[in-house]
């Protein structure tokens, strides 16, 4: 085959991709964003393999920094098939939708001309907010361990736009992918979350919706997914509950050698286990403790844990909603912890908030 005849051949492949991705945008744009002027940038390939430098230097897996026009962005190239060509469009179109939430990566354009579009968003500064919590001796020198306030600044944010998603729209979005490495920091740490690929609606007239098994964690899930195949905005509560352990400990939640030998142990499992045999000092983040003894951090750090164990009960009936959850941890973060003189009594009404909440059915 000719030079020619394979660059018309490319040439037409690229339209090809660059209508038939246009169109399912353009479509699921138009049902979903209520007429509202989302600007989503069109990118060519070229474009993109010259901001990336061709894609060298992966900030992580799918993850490059590009530049253009003199500004800095952040591209992820999807891989090449028609499954995660949905997924990426769907990722394009939740992003748009809450891209005035202060707390979202915001979507800048994308690709068309690939099978799967390639995406871009805003830069943001300061990284992933894993390399933050999950820091090894090795890598502390490159990034030093986030302070307990940020991180408790970081969990209340979180769950604030994770509220919007389930309360802002006409049908409450699960989010589905909850985890660090799809949170983000800007200059001043301010968290943003990515990774709307897997997010999906309830329907109408439904409590839980049916989600397409390769979508599940690799690995730990919400019973109820397990059990059902199906996820309700308790999902994300329980998601989101295994992100405040993570926190608190700086372990991830699949690999928790510090607290534990069993390398096939969960954190959730672990900490429910243990949470009453064992001191607060022993299962937070040493990173945390300043050395000093501080009583009220304590206090702070055991409330935290008990709206964590609350929100990762088997149950779903028995968490809270992601709306508690934000006005527990607001309150959390702004009251003084000296005032809690009877720590008992404060983490009582912790508990009572996934005991006491009413699992409501929508009409």
């Amino acid at each position: 085959m000719s030079k020619k005849s394979e660059e018309r051949k490319e040439k037409e492949r690229r339209e090809r991709a660059f209508i038939e991705n246009g169109s399912k945008l353009l479509e699921k744009l138009i049902v979903t964003c209520n007429d509202k002027s989302i600007p989503i940038r069109s990118f060519s390939a070229q474009e993109l393999q010259l901001a990336t430098n061709n894609y060298k230097n992966p900030l992580r897996k799918l993850w490059y920094k590009g530049y253009l026009e003199g500004r800095s962005f952040f591209v992820k190239p999807i891989p090449d098939n028609k499954i995660w060509a949905d997924f990426a469009i769907n990722d394009l179109v939740m992003s748009a939708q809450m891209s005035s939430h202060k707390n979202v990566l915001k979507p800048v354009g994308c690709c068309l001309e690939t099978q799967s579009p390639i995406l871009v968003y805003e830069s943001a500064m300061n990284g992933f907010l894993m390399d933050r919590i999950y820091v090894s001796h090795d890598t502390r020198q490159q990034h030093q361990p986030m302070e307990w306030s940020s991180r408790l600044k970081v969990a209340r944010q979180i769950a604030h736009v994770i509220s919007y998603l389930h309360t802002a729209f006409s049908r409450p979005v699960i989010h589905m992918a909850i985890h660090m490495r799809n949170i983000l920091l800007d200059e001043h740490d301010v968290p943003k979350l990515d990774h709307f690929f897997y997010s999906v609606s309830i329907p109408e007239g439904e409590i839980d919706v049916e989600v397409y098994d390769g979508l599940w964690n690799v690995y730990f899930n919400p019973p109820e997914l397990e059990a059902t195949g199906k996820v309700t905005e308790k999902s994300d509560v329980y998601y989101f509950g295994e992100l405040l352990l993570e926190l608190l400990t700086g372990e991830k939640s699949y690999d928790i050698t510090r607290l534990a030998t069993d390398k096939y142990s969960s954190l959730i499992a672990y900490i429910h286990t243990c949470a009453q045999a064992c001191c607060i000092n022993e299962i937070v983040d040493p990173a945390i403790f300043s050395g000093k003894g501080d009583v009220s951090l304590e206090q702070q750090l055991q409330a935290v844990l008990d709206l964590a164990l609350t929100c990762t009960e088997e149950d779903p009936q028995r968490r809270p909603t992601m709306v508690d959850v934000t006005k527990e941890l607001r309150r959390i973060e702004r009251v003084s912890t000296s005032k809690y003189r009877d720590l008992q009594e404060f983490t009582m009404s912790m508990l009572n908030l996934g005991n006491n909440t009413v699992f409501e059915t929508r009409q």
